[in-house]
């Protein structure tokens, strides 16, 4: 069975309008093309809809029990249609996943999972780990916003870039490299963690010391920060990485804060989203708040630095 859904805008138009005449003028089509449309209607229902009482036409009780569903069926047509649609927060019902390094789900989450509930209490949030391999959630559907520290390289998943995170050390109390200046030689020799889901021993760091003819001692890889934190709390070990998204986790711990002995490139944040949720109202909603949680942790006060002297 075929049928012609604009038949329901003339249903709908000649309901509530009584007439030929006026539900043709109500939609800018001719009276003729319009009782075209009521002899179809009339056919597909075999109903006749509306009948001629003198010099008025009335609806048939089985129009009169139609014209409110009628009515609502064109209303939610034009709504899952319209290019404007508004988005009603407070009615909102949807469940986000949300996939975020740990350290950036540590400490940003308490404000997003705030914000959101605050404005839409009908969203729920899935924040979910990253994985330890690329994956194609974006794509298939299953993850609606991710973080990461480069840009996408598959064209259909968007980016944006909301803040830069720089490097700093971070040691337990009374560490030996907090005695006396830090230069290149006493970091290098150092016992070093790094921060890595794949569990990788080398890194940026490792990179930017070998220009310099110095190689670094990495004595093991972490999963996650906070394992790295801690380790670094009860151990010798030092763990370098970014300042933003660990400082509230460094000052729990009361770790010491030291800046590297030499310049760094600083770490991007990107916020990834598949395009099909480019004109998502409710998903344009959810990434700017996003945005705006991460951005306001980039813009606290950095961890003190010390003088960058001692670069070599």
């Amino acid at each position: 069975m075929q049928l012609d859904l604009n038949l329901l805008t003339a249903l709908d138009a000649l309901l509530e309008e009584g007439s030929v005449a006026g539900a043709a003028a109500r939609l800018h089509v001719t009276a003729p093309a319009m009782s075209r449309s009521l002899g179809r209607i009339r056919k597909a229902t075999g109903d006749q809809i509306l009948v001629r009482t003198g010099r008025s036409m009335v609806p048939t009780t089985r129009a009169l029990a139609m014209r409110a569903q009628v009515h609502a069926l064109v209303q939610q047509a034009h709504q899952l249609l319209s290019a404007q649609q508004e988005l009603d927060l407070a009615a909102l019902d949807r469940v986000f996943t949300v996939r975020w390094h740990d350290a950036l789900t540590a400490a940003c989450g308490t404000a997003l999972i705030t914000a959101v509930h605050r404005q839409a209490p009908g969203v729920q949030l899935r924040l979910s780990a990253e994985p330890g391999t690329d994956t194609p959630e974006l794509r298939r559907g299953e993850v609606d916003l991710e973080s990461s520290s480069g840009p996408p390289t598959l064209p259909d998943i968007r980016h944006r870039l909301v803040g830069k995170d720089r490097l700093i050390v971070a040691v337990r109390p009374g560490h030996p490299l907090t005695e006396g200046p830090l230069n290149l030689e006493r970091y290098a020799a150092a016992g070093h963690l790094t921060v890595s889901r794949r569990g990788r021993l080398r890194d940026q760091i490792d990179d930017a010391l070998t220009t310099r003819g110095l190689e670094r001692r990495v004595v093991a890889a972490g999963p996650t920060t906070a394992f790295a934190l801690q380790l670094a709390l009860d151990t010798d070990l030092v763990v370098t990485l970014p300042d933003a998204v660990t400082r509230a986790a460094r000052d729990q711990l009361g770790l010491v804060t030291l800046q590297p002995p030499l310049p760094l490139p600083d770490v991007p944040l990107y916020l990834l989203w598949h395009q099909r949720y480019d004109d998502d109202r409710a998903h344009t909603w959810l990434r700017d708040l996003a945005s705006e949680t991460v951005q306001a942790l980039f813009a606290a006060p950095a961890a003190p630095q010390q003088p960058l002297t001692h670069w070599k």
